[in-house]
């Protein structure tokens, strides 16, 4: 009989943490959806503000566009390149639309997504070319495109990778060290894990 009255009171107990613990979740939960929307309310209100003073991306202008000419996806990819070169270009990653509405006024968002769009296929695109180049021998040119990429605190992982490993088999430790201090400076959730892909090949 002891047993079951004991069972019961271990049940009990449980369950009443276990309820404790989901009303302190509960409110905090609610604390941050609050603070959320005081914070989106808060930007919607800020007035523009300039933002030609922004750190915007040039694309080099001696990218190897004579090589490979006769890979299908080739010029494809240099149409692309040189369509967005056109346009405006701003790495936004790891800033919420709340945060740059906050930073440069809500009037801005829609073109600093756009800018922000623009980089996203430029580097994508990029390191698509890069990976061509390496599968074809012209590594030099490769590693060109990509360390242009690192310039502009991308976080594609496999362009760190790649860099890396180049770095590392010609024993150019500077070079590797100004990868691992890059992805250290990244604002992305993927800066974390590309630094310690980084630090796995050491």
């Amino acid at each position: 009989m002891y047993w079951k009255i004991a069972t019961v009171l271990i049940l009990f107990i449980i369950f009443g943490w276990c309820f404790i613990e989901i009303k302190i979740r509960t409110r905090k939960d609610e604390k941050l959806e609050a603070s959320f929307w005081d914070r989106e309310r808060e930007a919607n209100n800020v007035r523009r503000k300039p933002i030609d003073h922004l750190d915007y991306i040039k694309v080099p202008s001696d990218l190897p566009t004579e090589l490979l000419s006769d890979n299908p996806e080739i010029p494809g990819i240099i149409e692309t390149v040189e369509r967005i070169s056109k346009e405006k270009i701003l790495n936004l990653t790891g800033y919420t639309n709340t945060d740059l509405k906050l930073m440069y006024g809500a009037p801005n968002i829609t073109e600093l997504s756009l800018y922000d769009q623009n980089y996203t296929a430029l580097v994508t695109t990029l390191q698509k070319w890069a990976d061509i180049l390496l599968d074809n021998d012209h590594e030099s040119e490769a590693i060109r495109i990509m360390e242009f990429l690192i310039s502009t605190k991308v976080d594609i992982g496999r362009t760190y990778r790649l860099l890396a490993k180049h770095y590392l088999a010609c024993g150019n430790t500077e070079a590797f060290e100004g990868l691992k201090k890059t992805a250290g400076e990244l604002r992305s959730l993927n800066g974390p894990h590309i630094l310690e892909s980084l630090k796995e090949m050491e």
